[in-house]
């Protein structure tokens, strides 16, 4: 694959950074990751804002305006020739340090700027078969700890979250809130279908996901009763779906958590649904799009 680094297309065997990047040596950074439909990158500006943000909370300049990053994206999709069935990777951290300690002022020069490009094929088995889940003990902290509305390179909560689970068996984490209610999972976001309503988690410990967001939206404009509330675990056993989305693969069916099997044949016909609704949003943004010049 051919990588962005820092204004240039490399081969991958050349795209490197410093020891002292202070992503390397501290997680000190930002990041997105984007879905390439039809050539272009689904759901940009949410995305972009999203990653603006997050520089901005916690201090970082970026280097590259909208304009400039959005250049860059499209550079990358042209250089390795992607259309479907592929992702983007993009990476800001502080840059180069003087010495591998925590202090900001430390960072000397740019930012470093990367966009890693990967094939990412469909597998229709997969979806069919859906995802075991595994509830683990590592919880979504609060604002006031690491917080969840930052994504940051400093994800080594979701990565504990996703080596208990492994070792469980399971494809995915589900994380509880500090209060004991499902907060989402370690890399996805997590909802339940109940007596016809969609359900997922208040928002208040993860990340702002796009995908999610667009959930959200299309069950309220197609008159599917949505709730982002608090719920407990055996609300979720008992839920006649579940499934999860994630900007790769947008809505996912749950099989089972904690091995309780959910009762609904595989897709649900909510999940199913909102599926084909999710499938004609993406391709309608991304119809809308053009290279820029």
């Amino acid at each position: 694959m051919k990588i962005y680094l820092n204004g240039r297309i490399v081969d991958e065997e050349q795209a490197c950074v410093s020891v002292f990047d202070s992503g390397f040596v501290l997680g000190d950074g930002v990041w997105e990751g984007l879905r390439v439909v039809d050539g272009h990158p689904a759901f940009l500006e949410p995305h972009l804002d999203r990653l603006f943000e997050a520089a901005r909370a916690i201090v970082l300049e970026t280097g590259l305006d909208r304009d400039e990053l959005t250049r860059a994206l499209y550079a990358t999709i042209a250089a390795n020739r992607l259309v479907n069935n592929a992702h983007l990777r993009l990476m800001i951290t502080r840059g180069i340090r003087r010495e591998p300690y925590q202090d900001p002022r430390l960072a000397i020069g740019q930012a470093t700027v990367v966009i890693v490009p990967a094939q990412s094929p469909h597998d229709p088995a997969a979806a069919e078969r859906g995802l075991k889940l595994f509830t683990v003990h590592v919880r979504r902290s609060a604002p006031d700890v690491q917080d969840p509305k930052i994504n940051s390179h400093s994800k080594f909560n979701c990565i504990s979250a996703c080596i208990q689970a492994n070792e469980a068996g399971a494809d995915e984490a589900l994380m509880l809130d500090p209060h004991g209610f499902v907060a989402t999972c370690n890399s996805t976001h997590f909802f339940i279908v109940r007596g016809g309503e969609v359900w997922t988690s208040s928002g208040r410990y993860c990340l702002g996901g796009i995908t999610r967001a667009n959930v959200l939206k299309l069950c309220r404009d197609n008159a599917i009763a949505c709730f982002e509330k608090d719920f407990s675990l055996t609300e979720v056993y008992g839920a006649e779906e579940a499934f999860v989305t994630g900007t790769l693969g947008g809505l996912t069916p749950v099989r089972s958590v904690d091995g309780r099997q959910l009762s609904t044949a595989l897709p649900g016909p909510t999940t199913r649904r909102l599926q084909a609704l999710y499938e004609q949003l993406i391709r309608a943004d991304v119809a809308s799009r053009t290279s820029p010049p």
